[in-house]
């Protein structure tokens, strides 16, 4: 992977100056950055969690030491994708995808309304958060890290943490711990500068060699569709080239590794665009970062793959894709 960056790198060079100077200079500038999310108190990244949602993913996140806000959203994202409607094949329901047995013995009354419903967001994350912390409570004297012993316990049974003193040996239960502290960090705002991406060249190479393409609705670049791309079919096919593998749409895109600021953003960032600057499920495009304020992007329905200034009204934030982010998100989401 390194080899192929570094090639990438070197083609980028022989290409278009403008994107030269933007990539190797911010590359050069980027050198002493040092990595994200550190300790102390977690707050969530912006827009990462609807905003009808946030309050209370803010407040019940930080309900005992096993938890917090960051976590917290990482699970109803993975189990849900923040769908208050969602179900399950298992019959799992609403916003947490709480099985009817599990929510009889641990659903709360989470907005004091004299009633529990499984539906209802205002009760089910609060559920969600004082289910984690009563798993947490019951493997509190297993050695090892308490959120991962209570994610082990959430997927395969405190008894099995227990048993093995720690996260027990099963493949399942290992990638599920993975999986959600991964995803925790794509919703916990950065108190730090990230970590450059060693792919961000290549993917740049791969968009460059794109320009003056058409777009196509749903277009994913295959040859029965011309080669063309919408906007996040291109970044999908961008980091595709350098082995990385997005979502197909810019809002789970968002979700592939933590969120720089507008002003440390680094080529191969992904930057998106909303209508609601609150809400990451609503993002409506995406393009890939080229450094110097542009993006090379797929537009719309009668435009080319160009080049396009990132600041404008719309702009909602970026991501900087990481291969372990890229891997955690859900490959598919529950039925409404």
């Amino acid at each position: 992977m390194r080899k192929a960056w570094i090639v990438a790198g070197s083609a980028v060079a022989g290409g278009t100056g403008f994107v030269t100077l933007l990539v190797l200079g911010t590359y050069m500038a980027a050198g002493s950055l040092t990595n994200g999310v550190g300790q102390g108190a977690v707050g969530l990244a912006k827009g990462a969690v609807p905003a009808a949602y946030q309050p209370l993913v803010q407040k019940w996140g930080n309900l005992c030491p096993a938890i917090n806000p960051a976590l917290l959203a990482a699970q109803l994202y993975q189990e849900s994708g923040f769908n208050p409607r969602a179900k399950s094949p298992a019959k799992a329901y609403g916003i947490a995808q709480f099985i009817i047995g599990t929510w009889a013995a641990h659903g709360v009354d989470g907005d004091g309304d004299g009633d529990r419903d499984i539906w209802d967001p205002n009760d089910a994350i609060p559920s969600a958060a004082s289910y984690d912390c009563k798993l947490a409570s019951y493997v509190k004297d297993a050695p090892g890290d308490a959120t991962k012993n209570m994610l082990a316990a959430y997927n395969a049974g405190a008894y099995a943490v227990i048993k093995y003193k720690g996260v027990p040996p099963y493949r399942e239960t290992q990638n599920y711990v993975k999986t959600i502290t991964t995803l925790e960090r794509s919703f916990a705002r950065p108190v730090g500068r990230v970590q450059p991406s060693q792919q961000a060249a290549a993917a740049i190479y791969y968009a460059q060699k794109k320009l003056g393409t058409p777009y196509l609705w749903g277009g994913n670049g295959t040859a029965d569709q011309g080669g063309r791309f919408d906007c996040s079919g291109l970044t999908k096919a961008a980091y595709a080239s350098v082995g990385v593998g997005l979502p197909r749409v810019a809002n789970d895109q968002y979700n592939a590794g933590p969120h720089p600021k507008r002003d440390e953003l680094l080529p191969g960032d992904l930057v998106f665009f909303s209508d609601d600057l609150s809400n990451s499920r609503a993002i409506r495009h995406v393009g890939i970062y080229v450094g110097g304020g542009y993006m090379i992007d797929a537009p719309r329905s009668g435009a080319v793959i160009r080049f396009d200034p990132v600041d404008t009204p719309d702009y909602f934030g970026a991501t900087r894709v990481t291969e372990d982010g890229a891997r955690a998100l859900p490959s598919e989401s529950p039925e409404v």
